[in-house]
């Protein structure tokens, strides 16, 4: 179950790599790249600094499922890009996931719950930062206006919390995921920001 959940997230994050490669106007082996950058990229940071072999290097579908993502880019892109608002969906469900499961991990590993929340927060974007800097863009966590960063932050804090109080296991996880989840979706619905520095003027 917990890998078909994780298949799922690293669908959408893939999903989202390719077609900002095509925005880019990248060729395909461009977009392959940052599809599996975005899926794998936070998961192997987190399992690199937890000093254990990366999941994407011990599942042949965690290689996988970013190319089938890539691929449906590559030939639908148009109509993707009309689904966004559903992808969108999909994609806070993933940053929910991968914050929760990526602090679960940590704690496992006799992480502080500070040091998990924050391996939980790099888990969910890490794959977004490694995305947009092959893409030659400033990372989107630089300027979380649409509070990205932020409920996963939460979501992590929230699984480290319930894992210091001795509550493991899958529904602590998708405690921590709903609560990620439902931020991202009511900064999107509700249009909510981070605040800029006192006396700085949002940009245009």
């Amino acid at each position: 179950m917990n890998e078909l959940l994780d298949l799922a997230g690293i669908f959408v994050f893939a999903l989202s790599g390719a077609l900002l490669a095509v925005r880019k106007r990248l060729d395909v082996v461009g977009m392959a790249v940052l599809a599996e950058m975005t899926a794998l990229g936070g998961g192997i940071l987190r399992d690199l600094i937890l000093n254990v072999r990366p999941a994407a290097f011990e599942s042949l579908g965690y290689v996988l499922v970013p190319l089938a993502a890539t691929a449906i880019a590559f030939f639908w892109h148009p109509h993707v890009e009309r689904l966004m608002p559903a992808v969108l969906v999909f994609d806070a469900a993933g940053l929910g996931l991968f914050s929760a499961v990526g602090a679960e991990k940590a704690m496992t590993a006799g992480l502080s719950p500070l040091h998990a929340t924050l391996l939980g927060v790099t888990t969910a974007v890490g794959g977004g930062i490694l995305r947009d800097i092959l893409a030659g863009e400033i990372p989107r966590l630089l300027y979380d206006r649409q509070l990205y960063a932020v409920p996963a932050l939460l979501g992590a804090a929230a699984m480290a919390t319930l894992s210091e109080l001795d509550l493991h296991g899958w529904p602590a996880v998708l405690a921590s995921a709903v609560l990620a989840f439902c931020l991202r979706i009511a900064a999107m619905r509700f249009r909510l920001r981070a605040p800029l520095a006192r006396g700085v003027a949002p940009p245009e």
